[in-house]
């Protein structure tokens, strides 16, 4: 089942047990708008390669869409259907004045340089400039993207219709992003994680009575693992999330055993060094050469 049959499936049985209206619940399956463009940039030695954009506009019942674009080559259009329907519901179970959207381009970001990641940006916010608005539906990181994605996608959209670094999210703060933005994610996972294991009456550091059989999972932007009988957190996904919440579990006292991204896979079972494990981060932005020189059992 892929990432669109399965996101129905959920739906329609919220719908059922909400009784929902079955017009409604129609209505609701079907996005407001689906866009496909084809992006051809020229790559640093001079040949041409082109790739495929998407961004799905869900709902905007709320308010602006809102949603990420990702650069990863599994993006297709029924992922970004999925997920820019899952930031509608998302945004209404948390009471914010927000409808979906989510975009994407089919591409290996890590195979590509600097400057082309900015041409095919560029040209990707040409395709779509119209579409995308301040109080429409507003983009932001996600997978394979970042802050200087952002600046791109606002440099290119303001030679269209003016300075306007309220078209996306998730931007350098230089040029008017938010305080705390990068660290959100990471920090809000911690967060509700001990939130639900006060619960239990446990901590994150483990001082506390012994309650077996644990296990909470998240699946958003990355999986967290929390293995109670052993006091250890297993963070495998994106390094940009679980960057800081390795970092807000270790200094809390929690021991992480295990950690993974795109490029590789690292375990010990005395718990991972994480201070120096994200100076490795910052300086290579992967984990791959770590795991062979420090994975152990």
């Amino acid at each position: 089942m892929n990432a669109l049959a399965a996101m129905n499936r959920n739906f329609r049985q919220a719908a059922r047990i909400l009784c929902l209206d079955a017009k409604l619940e129609k209505s609701l399956l079907i996005p407001f708008r689906e866009i496909k463009v084809e992006c051809t940039i020229p790559k640093d030695d001079g040949t041409l390669v082109s790739y495929v954009g998407f961004r799905v506009q869900h709902d905007n019942a709320r308010g602006p869409m809102k949603g990420g674009i990702r650069y990863h080559p599994e993006v297709d259009p029924d992922e970004v259907n999925a997920l820019a329907q899952l930031m509608t519901w998302k945004t209404a179970v948390a009471d914010i004045p927000y409808g979906g959207a989510k975009g994407g381009i089919g591409c290996s970001p890590n195979e590509l340089t600097k400057p082309e990641l900015e041409r095919l940006t560029c040209v990707f916010t040409q395709k779509i400039h119209d579409l995308i608005r301040v109080n429409v539906d507003v983009p932001a990181p996600d997978m394979g993207t970042n802050s200087q994605t952002m600046a791109w996608m606002l440099d290119e959209y303001s030679k269209f219709h003016g300075y306007s670094p309220a078209v996306v999210t998730g931007k350098p703060i230089d040029l008017g992003g938010s305080l705390g933005r990068e660290a959100s994610t990471g920090g809000g996972v911690v967060y509700a994680t001990e939130v639900l294991l006060s619960e239990y009456g446990k901590s994150i550091k483990g001082n506390d009575h012994h309650h077996s059989g644990l296990k909470i999972e998240y699946r958003i932007c990355f999986t967290c693992l929390y293995l109670p009988q052993r006091n250890v957190q297993v963070l495998p996904g994106i390094w940009q999330c679980w960057f800081m919440a390795a970092r807000l579990i270790h200094e809390q006292g929690g021991k992480i055993v295990a950690v993974s991204d795109i490029s590789g896979a690292v375990k010990n079972s005395t718990g991972i060094g994480i201070p120096l494990l994200l100076q490795h981060i910052e300086a290579l932005g992967k984990l791959a050469p770590w795991c062979k020189l420090h994975e152990s059992q």
